[in-house]
C-alpha cells in the first residue's frame, strides 16, 4: 500500500510540476528558490551580507519530510534553517501568540490556521493550501485485527489512541468520523463524548505521532492518524482508510508569519515546497500530496 501510494502522489506531483503552473510561472520562469536561484541574504547593521536562517513551527506530521525539504534548500539557496519545531497545531499556534519569534507557520487543518490569521499571527496574503491527507486507522504491523468499518472498532479490544482534538487536528478529524457512526457525540470533533463501547478505551495523545507510537509500541490496538504518519513509523500498518465524508477536508495550509524579520526568504520557501520538482518528490515520499 505505501508504495502504490507514493507512486500515485508522486505522478500526480511531477505532473503538476511539468505543467508550469506554479505559484503562477510560466514554463520559462523558475519558483523563487528554485535550483539556479542566487542564496538569499539579509543585509546586517554593517550593511554586508549575512545568510538567512529561517523558523518553522509545522504541524508534527511533516516532522520526516520537512527536514529533507530543508536540507535540498540550504544546499540550493543557502538558506539555513533554526531547530524547526513539530508539535500539534494548536500548540504551535499558542506558542506564537505567547510571541515565539516565526517565519512560517504550516499547520494540519484550516481551522488551526484560521485561529492564526484571527489573532494577526500571519501574512493572510502568503496563505496557501499545501497538502492534503488521508485519516486512516492503524494496528500493529500483521496484528490479528480486522477493521472494514468505523463500527468495528468497537468489537475490538485494548486501547484506541486519538489525538488531543483542542490542539491535534488529527484528533479532531478522528472524532468527526466516529460522530458520523454515532460513536461521539459532537459532529465537528471536539467537546464532546465517547460511546460507552469505547469511552474506556480511547487513549489521547499530544501529537498525532504519538499515536502512531502508541500502536506502534503495542501500548494501544488501534490508532487514528494520517496516511503520512505510516511512513513515518515502523510497526504499523493501514487497517482502514475512514471516508472522505466521515470529516472535514484535511489540507494543510502555510503562511508567513507576521512576525518575520525575513519575509521575503520566507514566502520564496513556501514556493519552493510546491513549486520545486524535487521538493514534491519528497512530500511524494511521505504520502503527502498537493492540495
Amino acid at each position: 500500500m505505501k508504495n502504490m501510494m507514493s507512486r500515485r502522489a508522486f505522478v500526480g506531483a511531477s505532473a503538476f510540476a511539468a505543467t508550469g503552473l506554479l505559484a503562477g510561472c510560466t514554463t520559462a520562469e523558475k519558483p523563487a528558490g528554485s535550483a539556479g536561484s542566487a542564496p538569499a541574504a539579509a543585509e546586517d547593521e554593517g550593511g554586508s551580507a549575512s545568510a538567512v536562517e529561517l523558523q518553522i513551527f509545522a504541524a508534527n506530521s511533516l516532522e520526516k519530510a520537512m527536514p529533507e525539504v530543508e536540507a535540498l534548500y540550504t544546499e540550493r539557496t543557502g538558506v539555513t534553517f533554526a531547530d524547526t519545531q513539530y508539535k500539534g497545531s494548536g500548540d504551535l499556534v499558542e506558542q506564537m501568540r505567547g510571541g515565539a519569534p516565526v517565519d512560517i507557520l504550516i499547520t494540519a487543518s484550516s481551522g488551526t490556521m484560521d485561529d492564526a490569521s484571527e489573532a494577526g499571527l500571519i501574512d493572510d496574503s502568503s496563505r496557501q493550501d499545501m497538502f492534503t491527507n488521508e485519516l486512516v486507522i492503524v494496528r500493529g504491523e500483521n496484528a490479528d485485527v480486522t477493521v472494514n468499518s468505523l463500527e468495528d472498532i468497537t468489537a475490538t479490544e485494548g486501547g484506541i489512541a486519538i489525538g488531543e482534538p483542542g490542539a491535534v487536528p488529527a484528533g479532531k478529524y478522528a472524532n468527526q468520523a466516529l460522530a458520523s457512526v454515532g460513536l461521539y457525540s459532537e459532529p465537528e470533533g471536539e467537546n464532546g463524548t465517547y460511546d460507552a463501547s469505547i469511552a474506556d478505551r480511547v487513549v489521547v495523545a499530544d501529537k498525532v505521532g504519538t499515536a502512531a507510537q502508541y500502536v506502534s509500541t503495542g501500548d494501544c490496538t488501534l490508532g487514528f492518524v494520517y496516511t503520512s504518519d505510516v511512513y513515518r513509523y515502523e510497526g504499523i500498518e493501514v487497517a482502514y482508510t475512514c471516508p472522505d465524508d466521515s470529516h472535514k477536508p484535511i489540507v494543510y495550509p502555510g503562511a508567513v508569519a507576521t512576525s518575520s524579520e525575513n519575509a521575503g526568504a520566507a514566502a520564496d520557501f513556501l514556493d519552493f515546497c510546491m513549486g520545486d520538482e524535487d521538493a514534491l518528490a519528497i512530500w511524494a515520499e511521505y504520502g503527502f500530496e498537493l492540495a
